[in-house]
């Protein structure tokens, strides 16, 4: 069984109301989820929000809507990256209009399992890495993180966008090709190939 197959068995169960089907599902799309989140907020995520929320918000959206999702032959992923992608553009617009205000209480953090350490390498890197994909287009952007972020397939990613599986790889070759090039420009030293 492909992923994509497994995938969609998985939502139609957990629609269903199977929790074992359920808690399969949000362990596949977590983490994916997640590095989506991460690369299009950046390592400090904006406003009161951190990638981490988002990605919370996404997967609770996405278990909220299972009840009215409908299987129509797309992979299960493309309904989540479309919630994903609502979400993330609500963070933006919620950046823009946060002010600061007093908290009555820290909340707990979320043990996703990841180090201290890691947690920094990731916030380090989003850092480095998040000014190069400001050089690239929307459609360029979006491709990359979700086939570098998420690690969405051609397929996969051609369904949540809307195109077919040889443009997303055009245009992912046309964005890495732009990168390489900044990357050359900008820390010639650092560039390996």
């Amino acid at each position: 069984m492909t992923v994509v197959t497994h995938d969609n068995e998985l939502a139609r169960r957990a629609r269903r109301g199977d929790p074992e089907a359920a808690a399969d599902l949000l362990t596949r799309i977590r983490p994916g989820v997640l590095r989506y989140c991460w690369a299009h907020l950046g390592s400090l995520g904006r406003g009161d929000q951190t990638p981490d929320d988002v990605a919370q918000d996404v997967c609770l959206a996405v278990f909220e809507a299972l009840p009215r999702y409908q299987d129509r032959g797309l992979p299960f992923t493309a309904f989540v990256y479309r919630v994903a992608a609502h979400k993330v553009a609500d963070a933006h617009r919620g950046a823009s209009a946060a002010t600061t205000r007093p908290i009555e209480t820290v909340p707990e953090p979320i043990d996703d399992g990841w180090s201290p350490e890691r947690h920094a390498v990731t916030a380090d890197l989003s850092r480095r890495l998040l000014p190069l994909l400001d050089d690239l287009t929307a459609a360029q952007r979006e491709i990359i993180v979700l086939r570098v972020a998420a690690g969405l397939s051609a397929e996969e990613v051609g369904a949540v966008i809307g195109k077919s599986p040889a443009a997303v790889r055009m245009t992912q070759s046309r964005a890495l090709a732009r990168l390489r090039e900044w990357a050359r420009q900008h820390a010639p030293d650092e560039v390996v190939a």
